[in-house]
């Protein structure tokens, strides 16, 4: 239980900084300002999903694909 403990603590770090650097580029990179606020929604969405499912797995409620 400890290792499930700490190999989530590491996948929401490791989440957390991939959304901190994607928000990180879009600000850095010079877009229009419809399209700025659209792709950093998207990506907190897609960031929110990720944790959603990651927890989900955790409890033990949804089962992830396996790759053979």
């Amino acid at each position: 239980m400890i290792a499930a403990l700490i190999y989530l603590v590491i996948y929401l770090i490791v989440i957390g900084v991939v959304i901190w650097l994607l928000i990180y580029l879009i600000d850095t990179v010079p877009m229009p300002p419809p399209f700025n606020q659209v792709a950093r929604v998207v990506i907190i969405v897609i960031g929110v999903l990720c944790v959603i499912l990651l927890l989900l797995n955790f409890i033990g409620g949804v089962e992830m694909p396996r790759l053979r």
